[in-house]
């Protein structure tokens, strides 16, 4: 940061390498929301913590042979890996009252898969998380666990991918956890989450695998990249979800402001399935 003549300030990025401390490369890295903290992955069984300045805060090992993918949760409390273990590993950063780095504890595991895991996801709250994995099946955690008096995450769905059996998979979970997509070769699926059902797939989206999948953060739209080229599709699908949710809440809602409330979000989802021509009838 630097001062002009003017008495205004002007602000130039100062590029700046960290130490050489992977002995294999890099698949993921990560910054926290928070800004307290960068995660990365290397292909071996490492993933090393480390501050914005470039110190190492803690080194963990996986244990899972290879890592396949690494990522920080949305709350910038976790971080976890999946490789060829039949697993998902979830650790806790934790930082003191004043921001100071403590230290990186084991939190929690998402078991149940038979094979490698290729992907996971979290939801937007992180009290949830979805994994799909090579024995052809792809599955919803609730992640909102007391892991510190040895809760587990409880699997509330699974449903068949078979796709993922014959290659690697990546996986978007929409911000509500509504709706799960997946992507295979250049194809892509969303299924409902609820249900465990596919509800729309798209077929040859780019020219070569999907790359990534991202929803945005209203969950209207899905993002996937590949061939230089990003496309955008409607989450039909999340829409459909709130009118199951809203004309299920309705049902049970005990007074007229919450009828109102729900009545008007129900309203809104037909709307928007209207103007897609996705309304079912």
């Amino acid at each position: 940061m630097a001062k002009r003549e003017d008495g205004g300030y002007t602000f130039t990025a100062a590029p700046e390498d960290f130490p050489k401390k992977h002995k294999a490369p890099i698949v993921n890295i990560g910054i926290a929301d928070t800004g307290k903290f960068i995660m990365t992955a290397s292909s071996d069984t490492t993933v090393l913590i480390w501050s914005l300045k470039g110190h190492v805060l803690s080194s963990i090992n996986t244990n899972q042979m290879n890592n396949t993918y690494a990522a920080i949760s949305p709350c910038s409390r976790f971080v976890a890996s999946c490789g060829f273990t039949p697993d998902v590993k979830v650790w806790e950063v934790c930082f003191g009252k004043k921001g100071d780095f403590q230290e990186v504890v084991r939190a929690f595991e998402l078991k149940g898969h038979s094979a490698a895991v290729h992907f996971f996801a979290f939801s937007n709250d992180s009290r949830r998380m979805a994994s799909v994995s090579k024995d052809g099946t792809w599955k919803l955690w609730d992640t909102d666990v007391e892991y510190k008096k040895q809760q587990d995450p409880y699997l509330l769905r699974t449903g068949r991918f078979e796709e993922a059996r014959a290659m690697p998979c990546r996986l978007a979970l929409s911000p509500n956890a509504q709706v799960l997509a997946l992507a295979s070769g250049s194809n892509v699926h969303l299924y409902n989450t609820r249900r465990g059902e596919r509800e729309e797939s798209f077929e040859q989206v780019h020219g070569e695998c999907v790359a990534d999948l991202a929803f945005d953060v209203t969950g209207r739209l899905l993002a996937s990249c590949g061939d230089r080229a990003v496309r955008l599709f409607h989450n039909s699908p999340g829409h459909r979800a709130v009118v199951e949710e809203m004309q299920g809440l309705l049902k049970r809602a005990s007074n007229e402001s919450t009828r109102q409330r729900l009545q008007q979000q129900l309203i809104q989802a037909q709307e928007a399935l209207k103007s897609l021509g996705a309304l079912k009838k």
